[in-house]
């Protein structure tokens, strides 16, 4: 071991580079700077690792390029020198980071109502930054070496340079075949032969129905096992007629709910027919609402969002969704994107193209929901808010994912001045974003009917989440930080990219009216876009006291 690296003495047995530790170092600090959620040690840590790892090749490649660009080396006193600064500088502040990174995780928790994080988390996140960090570091490394011994075995017929290009490109492409053939395809196929399996289970207390007015029932076009799991839990799931009664409807009817499951039929197309035909058996068409449901990715229906709608019409209401996929949503973005906006599509158009044959007086109020994937898939039924608005009494979206093709139209077209987080479009007359009654009541101009909402969190990452966190800073964090975001939160290169990406995987592990956590608040977004007669500020508040239990 060299006598005049000193404090390196330490990273000489792995062969670390000064520079990549520089970047290493940076990139750890800001790694524990705060984002939109709160996270666990573990997350923390693999973030940190990843982003450690990140840093460290960038600080390697930064130190290759300078050496070959000014051909010099340090003199050994400046090496010496500066391993005992990077220790003497690093390590403090490393500890320092740790520390605030507790303090902010606390304040983040505190904005959220959540729990306060261990006073042990520390070692968890160092243990596991390191543990990320030497898998991902030996992985490169191993890399490497293949490419170099393939370059070897090549450079007796061609060039060096011939024969290191040669070697690095079959070293990426077979890394490329692999993570993409058999890690992430494999992953892929075993998790939807997984919730393939969990989707033919029924959870317990879900039995079939006795009601022919709901899907699965007596006379139903589909049958009960064809439904999916969270098809047979939507069915059943509707208000009674004595609960509806208990809320004050004197004239309470059972709610419709039709269903067309992955297994109902091959096609969305057929699926999506059966459903209609359904919608007409039970006599859906003559009710007073018709809400057309684009469901996330394992077809799942918000609960809150079904039940104040029928509890809000004393259930003179029917709804309908249809599944397009077993996987949870994170994953079916992944995969079957295109089979959310194909299911939103098709679903919708038949719904509208049987409704639009029915005499003017006689439609039902055809209603149009969907949340997180649903919001992404549903959204494809339309061209824009005109056709919205032609087609269409009242629309609810509810934390509609980053990439949602019209979301991002309304906001890029937002007023001047107004915030990314809460957008105001053409003055709010048709489209309002917001997260309770009264931002949907802001501006104060005359709200034109038929309405759409856009429910969102400032601290929802599918919201916010997107490639372009990686190299640009987005509005929402150059602006004002909305209410339940620590003003501290600032965003960086590559940092908050994997930040997000992370609080993505715990957006869901958060009280409600945080990150993706809605509850109740889709009473204020249904009370805003289609209250029935007589509805009152009271009333959307009791509502939502039921809803939220």
């Amino acid at each position: 071991m060299r006598p005049d690296v000193g404090v390196g003495r330490l990273a000489q047995p792995w062969r670390l580079s000064f520079g990549g530790l520089v970047v290493a170092c940076l990139f750890l600090c800001l790694s524990l700077t705060p984002s939109l959620l709160p996270r666990s040690w573990l997350f923390q840590g693999i973030v940190s690792g990843i982003l450690v790892a990140i840093g460290y090749g960038i600080g390697v490649l930064a130190s290759w390029s300078a050496r070959k660009i000014f051909r010099r080396q340090p003199s050994p006193a400046i090496r010496r020198n500066s391993w005992l600064t990077l220790a003497a500088v690093g390590i403090p502040l490393t500890v320092l980071f740790l520390y605030l990174n507790g303090e902010w995780q606390g304040d983040i928790r505190a904005l959220g109502g959540a729990e306060q994080p261990s006073p042990y988390r520390y070692v968890g996140v160092v243990l596991v930054t390191a543990a990320v960090f030497a898998i991902l570091l030996g992985g490169s490394r191993l890399l490497r070496r293949v490419a170099r011994r393939i370059s070897r075995f090549l450079g007796r017929w061609v060039s060096a340079r011939i024969a290191t290009a040669i070697g690095a490109v079959l070293v990426a492409v077979l890394t490329f075949g692999i993570i993409n053939g058999l890690m992430i395809d494999g992953l892929l196929n075993g998790a939807n032969d997984v919730f393939r399996e969990v989707n033919g289970q029924t959870k317990p207390g879900v039995d079939p129905p006795a009601s022919g007015l709901v899907t699965g029932g007596p006379g139903s076009l589909m049958s009960w096992a064809s439904l999916g799991n969270q098809g047979r839990t939507f069915v059943t799931g509707a208000p009674t007629v004595a609960e509806i009664r208990r809320f004050g409807g004197a004239h309470a009817r059972q709610p419709i709910r039709v269903y067309a499951g992955l297994d109902s039929a091959p096609t969305a197309q057929e699926r999506a027919t059966l459903a209609v035909r359904e919608l007409e058996r039970t006599g859906a068409f003559s009710r007073e609402v018709l809400c057309v449901i684009t469901t996330t990715g394992t077809g799942w229906v918000d609960e809150h969002a079904a039940d104040s709608l029928e509890l809000m019409y004393s259930g003179n209401t029917a709804e309908v969704g249809m599944q397009y996929s077993y996987l949870p949503s994170w994953m079916s973005f992944i995969v079957d994107g295109e089979r959310a906006k194909d299911a939103g599509r098709e679903l919708f158009n038949q719904v509208y193209e049987r409704w639009s044959r029915l005499p003017a007086g006689q439609r039902p109020k055809l209603l149009v929901f969907g949340e997180s994937l649903g919001a992404y898939g549903g959204e494809a039924a339309f061209a824009g808010l005109a056709d919205m608005r032609s087609r269409t009494n009242g629309i609810l979206w509810v934390g509609p994912p980053n990439s949602s093709t019209l979301v991002r139209e309304f906001t890029e077209a937002r007023e001047v001045g107004t915030a990314e987080v809460f957008p105001i479009f053409e003055d709010g007359r048709s489209v309002r974003f917001g997260d309770d009654t009264a931002s949907l009541a802001t501006p104060s101009v005359p709200w034109t009917s038929p309405r759409t909402v856009y429910l969102q969190h400032p601290s929802d990452p599918i919201v916010w989440w997107s490639p372009d966190l990686m190299f640009n800073k987005p509005d929402w964090l150059r602006e004002r930080r909305g209410s339940d975001v620590l003003p501290a939160m600032t965003w960086y290169p590559l940092v908050t990219f994997w930040q997000t990406t992370a609080d993505m995987a715990v957006a869901n592990n958060v009280p409600a009216g945080h990150g993706h956590m809605y509850g109740s608040e889709v009473v204020d977004a249904w009370a805003a876009i289609a209250p029935p007669v007589g509805w009152t500020p009271q009333k959307t508040a009791r509502l939502k006291q039921i809803v939220g239990e």
